[in-house]
């Protein structure tokens, strides 16, 4: 599994205009288990809630712990504003339960929910183009124009192929995963990740999704030149991988300032998308303002 959200194998699903982060661990979906609480119970806590469940449900308490006749909650890892995190986890069993301990009117729709979604799940196994397509139909809905989704897709695409270099070249835990994105982000950029994030004014969202198209094209070329450099020299292990990564990154942040000093303007914006996001009055995205941001 890629550890990055940009990832194919990771994804920001909907249920009622509610976010649920879900990625895929041995071939099935789990699902992040605070998102499905907030889904379903509109706690605007929802890791309290949870630890009063475990507390008021035995069976459930027994599951977390790793007892029971249910597979455990695992700790997998997604991107987050703060760098590559690892968030409870349950699978479709998993979540059955849990929702049998949660009394709200929305269970057995999210079930049904559910459901759905291991059956597109099955589907995307016996036909992977059908996953590209649902994610090109999901950001069309939130009002992504189909220029911008093009290049999202690619940048998915582009970061997948560089993860998969990564593991062949001996680069494995998730949190070296998070450092050499921080290096190239750096180089290209002059802002990590998190410091991005937060310039955009973003929460938990995928600071990708909220890029303009120049910040993506600059984005992707930071990474596909990292991929380059790591095949061209052959790195092994996370040193060498980590002075490809601020290499291939500085190939990116040198033509950024160039267009800059070309332009007069700054790539790096503090524009976002939220207007997008779910309960948000839709619009279709337009160009792109000027700004004084870094």
């Amino acid at each position: 599994m890629s550890p990055a959200a940009d990832s194919p194998e990771t994804r920001i699903a909907l249920f009622q205009r509610k976010q649920v982060r879900r990625t895929i661990h041995n071939n099935e979906w789990w699902f992040v288990i605070a998102d499905v609480v907030a889904a379903l119970t509109d706690s605007t806590n929802p890791s309290d809630y949870l630890k009063k469940m475990r507390k008021r449900d035995p069976f459930l308490g027994d599951a977390f712990k790793g007892g029971g006749q249910i597979i455990p909650p695992l700790a997998l890892p997604f991107e987050t504003p703060g760098g590559i995190q690892r968030l409870q986890c349950w699978n479709t069993e998993g979540l059955f339960r849990l929702i049998q301990s949660i009394p709200s009117p929305k269970a057995e729709p999210f079930k049904r929910w559910l459901a759905k979604v291991g059956y597109e799940r099955i589907q995307e196994i016996e036909d992977p183009e059908l996953a590209t397509k649902r994610t090109r139909a999901l950001y069309k809905a939130k009002g992504y124009s189909d220029d911008w989704i093009e290049k999202r897709m690619r940048s998915i695409a582009i970061r997948d192929e560089l993860t998969d270099e990564w593991k062949k070249r001996g680069v494995k835990e998730q949190r070296e995963y998070a450092i050499l994105t921080a290096e190239i982000s750096q180089a290209a950029f002059g802002l990590t990740p998190a410091e991005y994030a937060r310039h955009k004014k973003l929460d938990r969202q995928n600071l990708r999704d909220h890029m303009t198209d120049l910040e993506l094209i600059f984005s992707m070329l930071g990474e596909a030149s990292t991929t380059e450099i790591a095949r061209s020299r052959d790195t092994r292990g996370f040193a060498e991988n980590k002075h490809a990564a601020h290499q291939g990154g500085s190939v990116a942040g040198h033509a950024r300032k160039e267009l800059e000093k070309k332009t007069g303007r700054k790539v790096v914006t503090s524009d976002n998308y939220l207007a997008l996001a779910p309960g948000a009055p839709k619009r279709k995205i337009s160009p792109r303002k000027k700004s004084k941001s870094n």
